[in-house]
Parts: C-alpha cells; structure tokens; sequence
C-alpha cells in the first residue's frame, strides 16, 4: 500500500489494522498521530489512511 504516512508509522504500529479490523477508529487514529513522528500528521491524512487501511483489509489477502 502507497501512502506517505504509512510508510513513517513503524512496524509495531502496523498492528493498527487490528484496531481498525475491531471497529476501534477513534483509538487508531490517536496511535497514528503520536506514532508517527513529527511533523504530526493531520486529523484528515489520519482518518485518509484508515479509510485505506479499512479498504484494503475488507478486501483481504490479495494472491501474488
């Protein structure tokens, strides 16, 4: 998955998608913001990215 902001959150953050799995945005969104270092992403590039993320897990694995 492309994304800028994505890419900054480290590996261990990347359990957001059992958060966003969960239904548990709010949190997700407050990992992401203290996460990613500075500058600290806005309120829309976080809520832009768990839109992604939601889309990309309902759509499940994608063979290679």
């Amino acid at each position: 998955m492309e994304n800028a902001l994505w890419d900054r959150l480290s590996v261990e953050v990347h359990a957001l998608d059992s958060l966003v799995s969960a239904g548990r945005n709010v949190h997700a969104l407050a990992v992401m913001r203290e996460h990613a270092g500075l500058p600290t992403p806005s309120l829309h590039e976080c809520v832009d990215l768990l839109d992604q993320r939601f889309t990309v897990l309902r759509q499940g694995p994608t063979s290679s």
